[in-house]
């Protein structure tokens, strides 16, 4: 799969909050309504596409990135560029996530250079974990919040991901 990123439009965006996930992923569901869409027309917000222009997934940077509940439990007190993603429902558990993964990586350490990227996943989300293990991260801190418990991993090293 050849993936592109482009910038996030409202049609993108549409499809994204249209996206069902399956329980226990279903916390990744989200309703299209007109305040989400704007959230996602933000600047930190980029598409993933493949080839044909299928919408394969979108990734955020920045506060975007955050899960609020992490603030009062001090996980986001470092200097780092904090990265969220998602990939279409449609195409999770097929061997995907490490290509799709990379060439977001690959993305942000080409705008940040040395700075070490953070991302916070839900703890039951042994798939994602597994995939951001083999793609460098390491875990570095745990909170809990009224949807479920959440861990923190950052990649510190520098080199792109083939």
């Amino acid at each position: 799969m050849k993936l592109q990123i482009k910038e996030m439009n409202k049609t993108l965006s549409a499809e994204i909050l249209n996206w069902y996930y399956e329980p226990p992923y279903d916390i990744y569901n989200n309703d299209c309504s007109e305040e989400n869409i704007q959230e996602l027309l933000n600047e930190n917000y980029k598409a993933i596409v493949d080839e044909y222009h299928n919408l394969v997934g979108f990734f955020c940077i920045g506060e975007s990135a955050k899960v609020p509940a992490g603030y009062k439990f001090g996980v986001y007190h470092a200097d780092l560029i904090d990265m969220g993603l998602g990939m279409n429902p449609n195409l999770v558990g097929q061997g995907n996530g490490f290509e799709f993964c990379s060439s977001i990586i690959n993305y942000i350490k080409k705008q940040f250079r040395d700075t070490p990227i953070r991302l916070t996943v839900a703890t039951f989300n042994k798939r994602a974990i597994r995939l951001y293990e083999k793609l460098g991260f390491v875990y570095e801190d745990h909170f809990d919040s009224e949807i479920g418990e959440f861990m923190t991993m950052i990649k510190k090293s520098a080199e792109e991901i083939d």
